[in-house]
């Protein structure tokens, strides 16, 4: 059976790069989020095995990190591995601090080491 990930905050083609990467190398099947209401009602109506959560959401600049804060709040989820897409290692510390996974930058989003990192949520 299918891997689930959920891809929060990025706009179109960024979402696309990342659906096609994963989908590329994993047996797995990326859904889009927009925002903190949309994800977590997708996350309580389905179980994903990842989460993928942009540092600046598409649909407004807001925070990413508030979304794994949320997350990590709820008791049915905190366990879900999430991880913030950014390139800034200080927002990668913030959102380690949040309870994330170490995430990725879309500038890597092409390098062996980000496919070997997914691997150990979508093998």
């Amino acid at each position: 059976m299918p891997k689930k990930v959920l891809d929060v905050g990025n706009c179109g083609p960024d979402h696309s790069a990342i659906r096609g990467l994963i989908e590329r190398n994993f047996d797995a099947d990326v859904t889009q989020a927009h925002g903190l209401e949309d994800t977590m009602e997708m996350m309580q109506q389905s179980n994903f095995d990842l989460v993928l959560v942009n540092r600046k959401l598409d649909q407004d600049y807001s925070d990413g990190l508030r979304i794994i804060e949320e997350i990590k709040l709820d008791d049915g989820l905190r366990t879900v591995p999430v991880m913030l897409i950014t390139n800034f290692e200080e927002h990668q510390d913030l959102a380690r601090k949040a309870g994330a996974e170490t995430g990725f930058g879309k500038l890597s989003l092409d390098s062996p080491a980000t496919i070997d990192h997914l691997a150990q949520w979508l093998s």
